[in-house]
């Protein structure tokens, strides 16, 4: 069988501080408990201009503008650095304003569930016909015309969120709402409903940059693999699905299925395996693993950053699309024979886990630690969990594996800091749960094998399964990419010399019935040649 390939890559942000400070987790559960909080009262303070989270260097690397190593290297605290001449657009996808967003809510929305504001709707509608690389003959009817404010008031309280539906702020300017999808499922609820339109909408942002890149036609995806951290359904079937094929539709992808894989911050991993087996099987050609954002992760830290001065860098949701295909000889390979994972058996402590998803898939195939030029792990922003207490993600993980090659004699323990600068990566994804962990880099990693500056790359996803209340185990997997060898080809003429014996044995077969039984027909000629 041959190996399965990362053809290509495409990442998107997008802003969305009224989202944060409605439908946030930390925030909305404050409003509950303590609606009078200093941090409440406040909150409006520490909320970014789209300006600043545009020019914000963790951001611009996470679309691909910049990399990690050049973020590296820009003096912290990064949101006191902003870039220079930052851009909204890269080659992989875009930074999005959230009233753009809006507008995608609405596009997706297959049952009538969101209202625009007519007004807001006309001004949205002109800029992104004229300037959207994503928009397609169509989306002007999804988005249609929008109601009249009068109307988007009938579904609420006051402006407050209310049983029937979510008011969708732009600052304090109300813009729309999502209405509940039924009066008593509490699956189906307005707020519900606007985590799973968000998660849909960021997705198809993510999927439609895929497919303007290039690489593959809509037309030409086989498979869909959606990996976010949201599950919707009904009261009946809550995690029933199917958001794959719901982004897919709104990509145009008419020949694909697809399904949802879930598995807290370790799916987009396990999806990475699944989507590459299955293309190594050839079951599928081309399978795309995606993503889009969750609402609830939005400020998950807020507090802390606001006690603290600083911006609330939580602002942003995440998304991707990664276009796993058949081996074009040119494309960095997944190594499905060193895929890591942590077993049930393997032990939660911290060496149990790095040594079951690190360690014994590269023993496996004969490498050894240090065979590998970079992993990347959890790639979590540290500026925004040092600041929660959280300390450096990527760096502790990094930290584990020098640990583990100090421990396998390759290197020395005065040199675990060397090491993890060299085949490290420096945080910058967004605390979205799924989305920093491992694939943010992806496009990076994908960039440098084609360029030939590396030969592989680590690439790890581990998940907290406890947080369900279901079982205390942890969760991780690992897969290697790797430098594409090339197709196999016949060496030194041997595929021409094998042509020039099977067609001199053709015409002996030819000539044989010819002489045995007058005549061979074009049937029979056309049979031996297959």
């Amino acid at each position: 069988m041959d190996s399965a390939v990362v053809r290509d890559t495409s990442y998107a942000l997008v802003h969305a501080p009224s989202l944060l400070v409605h439908m946030g987790t930390t925030q909305t559960v404050e409003r509950e408990a303590n609606p009078d909080s200093e941090y409440l009262r406040n909150i409006t303070s520490h909320l970014r201009s789209y300006e600043s989270c545009v020019a914000y260097p963790p951001n611009q690397t996470y679309i691909g503008n910049m990399t990690p190593v050049e973020l590296a290297a820009i003096e912290r605290p990064w949101f006191e650095r902003p870039v220079e001449n930052a851009r909204r657009y890269s080659a992989a996808g875009q930074i999005m304003p959230e009233d753009e967003f809006y507008a995608w809510m609405k596009i997706v929305d297959s049952f009538n569930l969101v209202l625009l504001e007519d007004s807001f709707t006309s001004d949205v509608a002109k800029r992104m016909a004229e300037s959207s690389p994503i928009w397609q003959d169509g989306d002007a009817a999804r988005l249609g015309a929008g109601v009249p404010a009068e109307e988007i008031s009938k579904h609420l309280d006051g402006g407050k969120a209310s049983a029937k539906a979510e008011p969708l702020y732009l600052g304090d300017r109300l813009v729309g709402c999502v209405k509940a999808a039924h009066e008593r499922d509490r699956a189906l609820t307005a707020h519900v409903m606007t985590e799973n339109l968000a998660v849909k909408a960021s997705g198809v942002v993510a999927l439609r940059h895929l497919i303007a890149r290039g690489s593959v036609s809509a037309a030409d995806v086989d498979y869909i693999i959606e990996c976010s951290e949201e599950a919707c359904g009904d009261m009946n079937q809550r995690g029933g699905g199917n958001f794959a094929k719901a982004v897919g539709e709104m990509a145009g992808c008419v020949n694909a299925t697809g399904s949802d894989v879930r598995g807290f911050c370790a799916a987009p991993a396990h999806s990475m395996v699944m989507a590459a087996s299955l293309v190594q099987a050839g079951v599928y050609r081309n399978v795309v693993v995606l993503a889009g954002g969750a609402t609830a992760k939005l400020g998950m830290n807020g507090r802390d950053h606001a006690k603290k001065g600083m911006p609330l860098l939580e602002d942003v949701l995440g998304a991707f699309a990664i276009l796993v295909s058949a081996n074009d000889g040119v494309s960095p390979v997944i190594r499905t024979d060193a895929v890591g994972r942590h077993k049930i058996g393997s032990g939660s402590s911290p060496q149990a886990v790095m040594t079951s998803i690190v360690l014994d898939p590269l023993e496996r195939v004969g490498l050894r630690i240090s065979d590998v030029q970079r992993y990347s792990a959890e790639m979590q922003n540290p500026e925004i969990t040092e600041s929660a207490g959280a300390g450096d993600v990527p760096k502790s993980n990094m930290k584990m594996i020098a640990a583990l090659a100090v421990k396998k004699g390759e290197i020395e323990r005065t040199a675990i800091d060397s090491f993890v600068g060299e085949h490290g990566l420096v945080g910058f994804a967004p605390t979205q749960g799924h989305i920093p962990s491992g694939v943010p880099s992806i496009g990076f990693l994908r960039d440098e094998i084609m360029a030939g500056r590396m030969e592989r790359a680590q690439i790890i996803g581990k998940g907290s399964l406890f947080l369900g209340r279901m079982t205390n185990l942890f969760d991780g997997v690992s897969f290697l990419l790797e430098a594409n060898p090339g197709k196999p080809t016949a060496p030194d003429g041997a595929e021409d010399r094998l042509r020039k014996i099977m067609a001199d044995a053709l015409r002996e077969v030819a000539k044989s019935l010819t002489d045995d039984e007058g005549g061979a027909s074009e049937c029979q000629i056309r049979q031996g040649r297959s």
